[in-house]
């Protein structure tokens, strides 16, 4: 009876969540819901839910404190520096500082007007390197059509192939000002720039070398299969009007927690380290100071700042939220003995660590698919594995850098996520084509990075 209600409940449970999100119910009530549903049944089974700093007394009160301590500790945690990325971006993108980033970026591409496909599988390293300052999937899209696409076309890839390698730039949720980095390192007890640099750089630089290629095969067959007609831009319509100077701004905080880490010590008597949060601020007084010398109104330039606290707000309502309801989710997973039900199915298996790691990543790459969004396939998965690490004696980060990567993978292939259905509307092509376009490439890439990861 317990191994019925500690695996077959949990999967019930997790399929029905999976359902509901693919059909667009809100997935922090979705996973908010769900998660109080288990931790109900664990708690009428007599199972041992995890503890709390503080508990009520009663145990139906405690699953409201359980949220409100997971709330507390996101806030003030890692959720005030995602907060702070959050309206450091929209400052950015207000002031228009991301559009001459990505205008400056882009420029070289004009020089390979005899080798489009070569252009357009360059777009996707130019294009991670800007996700690592502007980690928003949709936001980044959004920008690139508007700049990028043009030239692509005028160089004569199809609108499909062009439209694909700018998703590709976002199938990799890396730097330290990503949300999914940000949640992973603080699993497995890194700080954000560490994690970023020792793992995974190491493995997303030959993930990108295999993307490249795989693309430029897969877009130039497929293109000539379909007969794929070729249009002609001459000049893109993006522009920009901020000074070029301007595309440093977003680089800023990413340059701070470089120079000022324990990479790089400037001075071997007095090292200084800064965290992310504190860069943030530092980028945005920079970036005020920069405004009021354009703008040259105290006026205009105090209000423009409120554009950073509403960035701040809307992270908050959507980011913030989602990883506090999948926290309830994962704990009421873990209250039904999910995990002691995985590892020791893992174990009669013969899985061990690496089987249970390659179950994971796939099915997340399963979940980011079905529910469109990586942020909310990876939160709830995530926070099982520093348990389940232990459990099997294992390293979390090597459980958890495939796992993360995944999530972001699988949302390029996804038709209803943000990034594929925005580009694919204003490109003019089917959601539904983007995604069968980008699925050889990732699941290729996914194959490889299982085995690259895992195994060598």
């Amino acid at each position: 009876m317990t191994a019925i209600v500690g695996i077959v409940i949990p999967l019930q449970i997790i399929a029905i969540a999976a359902y509901l999100l693919f059909k667009h119910y809100h997935p922090q009530a979705v996973l908010l819901s769900c998660g109080f549903v288990m931790m109900a049944i664990a708690i009428s089974f007599g199972f041992e839910i995890p503890e709390l700093k503080e508990s009520t007394g009663l145990p139906f009160f405690d699953l409201f404190q359980r949220l409100k301590e997971s709330m507390v500790a996101r806030v003030s945690g890692a959720g005030l520096m995602i907060m702070a990325i959050g309206g450091f971006v929209a400052y950015m993108k207000k002031i228009g500082a991301s559009e001459v980033l990505v205008y400056i970026s882009m420029q070289p591409l004009s020089f390979f007007r005899k080798y489009p496909y070569i252009a357009a599988i360059l777009v996707i390293p130019i294009g991670q390197l800007l996700f690592i300052c502007t980690p928003s999937a949709t936001g980044l899209g959004l920008l690139l059509v508007a700049s990028i696409y043009p030239v692509l076309v005028g160089l004569g890839v199809s609108r499909l192939s062009a439209v694909s390698v700018i998703s590709a730039c976002t199938v990799f949720d890396m730097g330290p000002a990503s949300a999914n980095t940000a949640r992973a390192a603080e699993l497995i007890g890194k700080s954000n720039v560490a994690y970023f640099v020792e793992n995974q750089l190491a493995l997303t630089i030959p993930l990108t070398i295999l993307l490249m290629v795989l693309y430029f095969f897969v877009n130039r067959h497929f293109d000539k299969r379909e007969g794929a007609r070729v249009e002609t831009f001459r000049k893109s319509e993006f522009k920009t009007t901020v000074p070029l100077v301007y595309a440093l701004l977003p680089l800023l905080p990413l340059i701070l927690l470089i120079i000022f880490s324990r990479f790089v010590q400037l001075s071997p008597d007095n090292a200084i380290i800064l965290e992310t949060t504190t860069a943030t601020f530092i980028g945005l007084l920079v970036a005020f100071l920069f405004e009021l010398v354009r703008r040259r109104s105290l006026k205009e330039v105090f209000a423009s700042l409120k554009t950073f606290w509403e960035g701040m707000g809307k992270v908050f309502a959507s980011v913030i939220t989602l990883i506090v309801s999948a926290e309830i989710f994962s704990a009421g997973l873990i209250s039904l003995g999910f995990i002691d039900g995985l590892v020791d199915a893992s174990r009669h298996a013969g899985l061990g660590a690496v089987g249970i790691g390659i179950l994971m990543t796939v099915i997340i790459f399963l979940a980011s698919l079905l529910m469109g969004s990586g942020n909310a396939s990876f939160f709830s998965f995530g926070p099982l594995v520093p348990d389940i690490a232990n459990r099997l004696g294992a390293n979390a980060s090597d459980i958890i850098l495939p796992m993360q990567l995944s999530s972001s993978m699988g949302r390029a292939v996804s038709p209803i996520s943000g990034v594929v259905v925005a580009i694919s509307e204003i490109a003019g092509v089917s959601p539904f084509q983007l995604a069968k376009r980008n699925l050889i490439p990732l699941c290729a890439t996914l194959v490889f990075m299982i085995a690259y990861h895992f195994f060598f």
